[in-house]
């Protein structure tokens, strides 16, 4: 049986890790070398509204799955640096087949 909000975190994850690395590495660079901000307020409110479902699914999938407190802060951290959500990719599949309560 699959844990379905941990295969929604994992959706979720790799879409908020994108957003973060179009924000970083496309809207920030198009703000302060081309003066175009537009491009941050669109790609950063995109990004942060993905990190607030990040969170939540996050919390919901810790919740279900019963993984350590040290997985989850570990989650959130990767997701903090870029390209650190795809590091943890790996992890959340394991979460995904394990069965729950």
């Amino acid at each position: 049986m699959r844990n379905e909000n941990v295969v929604k975190f994992g959706q979720i994850n790799t879409i908020e890790g994108y957003s973060y690395l179009a924000l970083v590495f496309i809207a920030m660079p198009l703000k302060y070398l081309f003066d175009v901000p537009l491009a941050v307020k669109i790609v950063g409110m995109v990004h942060g509204i993905l990190f607030i479902i990040f969170c939540y699914y996050l919390l919901i999938a810790w919740r279900e799955s019963k993984w350590a407190f040290k997985e989850n802060i570990i989650f959130f951290i990767a997701s903090l640096v870029p390209f650190g959500t795809f590091f943890t990719k790996a992890k959340i599949k394991t979460y995904e087949l394990k069965s729950f309560n």
